[in-house]
This record gives structure tokens, C-alpha cells and sequence, in this order.
């Protein structure tokens, strides 16, 4: 076992550490925990007793004897805390109830917030997670908050955040403080890519020590970063802008005032213009319409599809927007020396095993550390609630690992 650091700066993030280490570990004796975390068994009694005290923590049978009493295992009592997830879109909105492990035990989708007011929408939010609540059958107290995932970029109060690309209502709106005044929940709101990162830590278990990129794709490509267990942000919470990196100096402008980023020549509605260029490919395909964000969004589903059951125009074009995407992922990869990338969100949902394979060649191409250390490609395992579920991971994060939260 490696020892990890877990003493924090006071009492409350020495506790939230050892149970970080009990969440990763499944199952786990207080004398592994003395070990893995560099403390004293005393301290860890102590601790395991508040968790237990707080009904966070049980126990849960014997471990194989050594020698002496055989150690009594500490798992999480999964079913003591739970948040909500929400995913917010204008296509649609994804809801979860997530247990204390990062599993999704109820779920809901309804239709997205389209041209409708903020205020308006958020009314309806908070009267559909009553009655997810009500349907889950949980007690007011058992809910430790709702978590938000939305596109965009957190401005500098970090509750609002800022698309840039089509000005709306939604720009200068802030959703934490409307849905906690209509819930009575603390809220908290982060970026889909961020909160993709977290759903894969809290609900595959996965070690505080294990440092990992989620790249989240839906209309735009966005990444959120996992180090030392917690999310890393930067100055101002927005890490991850990989469909801002330059992948080609003489591409086309994007509204970020830069030319060539990754969004404008791999996201779908690059790979939909392109499509629609053909016009044969766009009449086979239905797609020949070009209209908003969301028939964008149906559009490349379509040619997404249809790659993955082998149309070969449509696999060219799922494959060249793969190349422009493992292009800048290989530079994150050597920036970061990763050792996993994970790939989830919609515009993964029907090809993303062209993705990544494209990824996963191109790494073991051209990464730095190829020779050091296997650098790995999957697929999000958490499947279409990626984000909501996420969300909800976000909560269970600030809420019981403060100290790896970062935005609280």
C-alpha cells in the first residue's frame, strides 16, 4: 500500500481525507487506514469514530486475520447523504438522485430550458426535483444539495456562467442563488466538463492518487482535470478550455478572437458543415437543413451513427475531426504527463470508439512519456447522465471532501 498524505491544515480536512480513503477503497480496517494515510491508529480510531457517529461510515464484516482478532472493515454508508444532479440544456434537462458512492439511484429527463425565461425555467427545475425527491422517497435532511452542469465559463463570483458565443437570458443570470432561493438547497454550479471529471472519481471509486482528463464533448469540447483527488481550476475555476487550443495556424476564426481552435474545426457543427457541403452525403443523411444549435446537434448524431455502422464518407468525417481532437490531446497529455483519458458527453454517445481509437494511436505515436508509461484512452463508463450525474458528484465532492473541493 503507498501512503498518502491525509493530514490537513485542521481536523475537519484530516477527517474528510480518511473518508476520501474509505470512499476510494470500497473496504478498508483502521489499521490499513493508519497505513495508507501516515497517522497514528489513535487518530484514526478517533476520526472513524466521529464517521461513524455521523452515520457516514459503517461497518461492514471482518477482514482475513493475520495472526491476532481479525480487523473489523469500514465501508460508506452509502445511503446516509444524496444529492441531486442536474444537467442544464436547451435541448433537454437531466435529473439524478446519486447515493453517497456517486451511483445513480433515480433519474428523470425532461424537455430543456429552449427559449424560456431563466426565472421561469427555474421554477420548473425546482418543482421537478420535488417530485424527484418525493419519488425517491427521501427525507428532507438526506438531500445535501443540487449540483449544476451547464457550458459555459464561470465568470468572477463563480455563479453564473458566461457562453460568449450567443449572448442569452442565461448570460448574466445567477442560477445558484435563483434555485437555492426556490429549493431551499445550497446550490453549486460548474461547467459540463468539470463536473464529467467528478462523476468518473466519485462513481468508479477511482484514488485520490490517480490523476486523469475527462474530454467532454456536446456542441463545443471542454476537459475538466483531476489531480491529487480534486478538481484543478486555475485562477479563476475555468481550466480546461482544450477546444481553445490552437490546432491549426491557418484555420478559421473563432469567436474567441484566435483562428484555428480546436472547436471550430472538430466540434459537431464543424463536422455538420462539412457534411452539408456534400450535398449528396446531406441528402442521403436528412440533414440538409441548416438550422440552430439543436438540429446541429440531431445532425451529428446522424453522421455519428452512421459512421458507426461503417458509412465510409461519414467515418472520413468523424475521423478527421478525431485527429484535429487527439492532435491537442497529445499536447495536453505531455503538458500534464497523464497516464488516462477518458472521453464522455453526448458527442461521444454513437462514435466514440472511432474517437478513441484515433486518440489512442496518436498517443502511442506522440506522447512524451510513451516509452515511461502506458497512456490509456476510454470511454466514460457513466454513460448518457455523464454530466448530471456529475453534477451531483460535484455536491457529494464539496460536501464531504471540502479540503479537494477547491470552489466551495
Amino acid at each position: 500500500m503507498a501512503t498518502r498524505r491525509a493530514k490537513g491544515q485542521s481536523s475537519a480536512e484530516t477527517r474528510s481525507a480518511i473518508l476520501d480513503l474509505i470512499r476510494s477503497s470500497g473496504s478498508v480496517s483502521r489499521s490499513e487506514l493508519a497505513v495508507l494515510s501516515g497517522l497514528t491508529e489513535a487518530t484514526i480510531s478517533k476520526i472513524v469514530k466521529a464517521l461513524l457517529d455521523q452515520g457516514l461510515v459503517i461497518e461492514a464484516g471482518f477482514a482475513d486475520s493475520t495472526g491476532g482478532k481479525r480487523p473489523v472493515l469500514l465501508t460508506l454508508n452509502t445511503k446516509a447523504r444524496y444529492a441531486i444532479g442536474v444537467s442544464l440544456d436547451a435541448r433537454s434537462i437531466n435529473y439524478v438522485v446519486s447515493d453517497m458512492s456517486g451511483h445513480a439511484v433515480d433519474h428523470l429527463e425532461t424537455e430543456g430550458f429552449g427559449r424560456t425565461a431563466p426565472p421561469l425555467v427555474v421554477k420548473r427545475i425546482a418543482g421537478e426535483i420535488a417530485r424527484l425527491i418525493t419519488r425517491a422517497k427521501l427525507a428532507p435532511g438526506e438531500v445535501v444539495g443540487i449540483g449544476v452542469a451547464a457550458a459555459g465559463r464561470l465568470d468572477a463570483s463563480g455563479g453564473v456562467l458566461r457562453r460568449s458565443r450567443v449572448a442569452s437570458d442565461w448570460e448574466d443570470f445567477a442560477i445558484e442563488a435563483a434555485l437555492h432561493d426556490a429549493t431551499g438547497l445550497k446550490v453549486t454550479l460548474d461547467n459540463d466538463g468539470n463536473c464529467a471529471a467528478l462523476g468518473e472519481f466519485w462513481s468508479h471509486r477511482l484514488p485520490a492518487d490517480h490523476d486523469f482528463a475527462v474530454v467532454y464533448m456536446a456542441t463545443g469540447i471542454g476537459c475538466g482535470l483531476v489531480i491529487d483527488g480534486g478538481l484543478y481550476r486555475g485562477a479563476s475555476g475555468n481550466v480546461g478550455e482544450i477546444g481553445h487550443m490552437t490546432v491549426d495556424l491557418n484555420g478559421p476564426d473563432c469567436f474567441c478572437g484566435r483562428r484555428g481552435c480546436l472547436e471550430t474545426l472538430a466540434a459537431p457543427a464543424a463536422v455538420v458543415a462539412r457534411a452539408r457541403s456534400n450535398r449528396e452525403l446531406a441528402t442521403a443523411l436528412g440533414i440538409e437543413h441548416d438550422g440552430a444549435e439543436d438540429d446541429v446537434r440531431e445532425a451529428f448524431a446522424i453522421i455519428a451513427r452512421a459512421a458507426a455502422n461503417g458509412d465510409e464518407a461519414c467515418i472520413a468525417l468523424v475521423e478527421q475531426s478525431a485527429g484535429y481532437l487527439a492532435d491537442a490531446v497529445v499536447s495536453m497529455v505531455n503538458l500534464l504527463d497523464l497516464d488516462t483519458v477518458y472521453l464522455g458527453g453526448p458527442g461521444f454517445a454513437d462514435a466514440g470508439e472511432l474517437y478513441a481509437r484515433a486518440l489512442q494511436d496518436a498517443l502511442e505515436r506522440g506522447a512524451f512519456m510513451r516509452r515511461v508509461h502506458p497512456i490509456e484512452v476510454r470511454m466514460s463508463a457513466v454513460g448518457a447522465e455523464t454530466s448530471a450525474l456529475g453534477a451531483a458528484s460535484l455536491v457529494l465532492h464539496t460536501h464531504l471532501t471540502p479540503f479537494r473541493a477547491g470552489r466551495l
